[in-house]
């Protein structure tokens, strides 16, 4: 129990801490979006106007009026309005972070498969070639820009051959280029860390037992090795997975996805600093979440971790 109230401790301040740093730092930005969107001469309101609007938004109070109010807010679960639509930015929110977290699970879930197989390949005794090619495959895919794999993917499975609809696809059909650009960086750290602690477990003792007893390789990996080399890649998929909410903006803007990236592309051009601080606080959550839950399952999946968070 006190394992978990420390670790959701831990939690909450960093949470705390990404607000603070984002809110300040947004703050620090020339001039406000209240500013940005009601200056414009085509409006055609007075100054008069424009202050009137700051002071109902509360832009023109001392910066740690607004933080403090803004904290408020949050910790109420109001996050304030857009300054471009005036709708609450958590229904802008919860209108797009379905879509991003539907890429997210789907992105991440086919990456570990990969990993799983590419690991599974690389490290059978007597690949060869083969295996070489296997661990030598994550050092290319991690150098490959997302941005130049999604117009690949677009290119030939959409425009050449046509496979693809993205142009109003279907709900199914939109996730799978998305989800191809992510798999390929995303895979790639995965294998990596599943193959170095693969090659750190099958040098232990009990493995060569169980070859002695006439076990196959594939039934050593999957049953037995597999098991003890999976906390470090469940910590990388946990990371990468928290890192996704808030960071799939490039392949959500090229494939023209509605989800948080988009969102913030929006929010950036048209200065809409109430919906930036609320994509941060979601990306920020979902990766203290995420990360808290990978600490919780520590124990789960390593019985020598048990006895300590009892205590």
């Amino acid at each position: 129990m006190r394992y978990v109230a420390k670790r959701a401790g831990h939690a909450l301040l960093v949470l705390f801490i990404a607000y603070t740093l984002a809110f300040f730092l947004l703050s620090a930005l020339p001039s406000d979006g209240v500013m940005a969107r009601y200056a414009d001469p085509a409006l055609g309101l007075s100054q008069p106007e424009i202050d009137a609007i700051r002071e109902e938004m509360g832009a023109d109070k001392p910066l740690l009026a607004q933080f403090f109010s803004s904290l408020g807010g949050f910790l109420t679960g109001n996050l304030g309005y857009s300054v471009r639509t005036g709708t609450p930015v958590s229904s802008l929110i919860a209108e797009a972070l379905p879509h991003t977290l539907a890429l997210a699970a789907t992105s991440v879930g086919l990456a570990i498969v990969v990993a799983l197989l590419a690991a599974f390949v690389a490290t059978l005794p007597g690949m060869g070639w083969i295996g070489d090619f296997f661990r030598a495959l994550p050092s290319f895919m991690a150098s490959l820009p997302g941005f130049w794999i999604a117009i690949l993917l677009l290119q030939f499975f959409s425009f050449h051959l046509g496979w693809v609809n993205v142009i109003d696809p279907a709900p199914g059909e939109g996730l799978i280029l998305p989800t191809l650009t992510l798999v390929v960086p995303m895979a790639a750290p995965l294998i990596q860390v599943l193959i170095r602690s693969i090659d750190e477990v099958k040098g232990q003792s009990f493995v060569q037992v169980l070859r002695a007893r006439g076990a196959t390789e594939t039934r050593i990996f999957w049953r037995d090795v597999l098991q003890n080399s999976l906390l470090p890649a469940v910590t990388m998929a946990g990371l990468l997975f928290g890192e996704l909410v808030g960071g799939a903006v490039v392949t959500e803007t090229v494939f023209g996805r509605p989800g948080l990236g988009s969102l913030v592309v929006t929010a950036v051009s048209n200065r809409d600093t109430p919906v930036l601080l609320g994509v941060v606080l979601i990306a920020a959550a979902a990766y203290v979440v995420i990360n808290l839950v990978v600490d919780l399952l520590y124990p789960v999946l390593d019985v020598r971790l048990r006895g300590k968070v009892t205590r």
